[in-house]
């Protein structure tokens, strides 16, 4: 986490590219109530210390191709720390998986997979279980429907001073 504090107009510029993230200079400080040149060096300095990490623009897959969704519980078989390693570093090394989460409960993990069918999914699996990278049992989930996707909760959500 970073140690930088933030106060009200850093939060105000947080939401507004998380909003917006093609927002102009001029248009960022507009919202945010400042002049461009100080809202500038702010949202440099939230750049510099880690805060903001990048850019990127959110896209409906579905209108380029095929995508099914499959949300995976993965519990592995031993829990020492290489375990975790060689099971973390497969996951990294997967395009088709988009998120991962370590989780405390039933389960060890929490995958969210984007592949272009059940089967291409399916053969992710059994090559992981092939591989032996520590999977003892893992539950399938496929999407059929979202009703709700946020890349990152808002700021406004975690900040109520925005």
């Amino acid at each position: 986490m970073s140690s930088m504090k933030l106060d009200a107009l850093d939060l105000k510029i947080l939401a507004a590219i998380q909003r917006e993230g093609r927002i102009t200079k001029l248009a960022l400080a507009e919202k945010v109530g400042l002049s461009p040149t100080p809202c500038w060096v702010r949202l440099k300095k939230l750049e510099t210390a880690g805060i903001v990490t990048g850019y990127t623009a959110r896209l409906d897959l579905r209108l380029v191709a095929k995508v099914t969704t499959v949300m995976v519980e993965v519990t592995l078989g031993h829990h020492r720390q290489g375990d975790f390693e060689r099971f973390e570093r497969a996951v990294r090394d997967s395009p088709a998986v988009v998120a991962c989460w370590a989780v405390g409960g039933g389960v060890d993990y929490i995958l969210k997979v984007a592949a272009p069918d059940v089967d291409a999914y399916q053969r992710l699996m059994d090559g992981w279980l092939e591989r032996e990278i520590g999977i003892a049992r893992y539950f399938t989930y496929i999407v059929t429907r979202t009703v709700k996707e946020a890349v990152d909760p808002p700021v406004e959500a975690l900040a109520p001073t925005v």
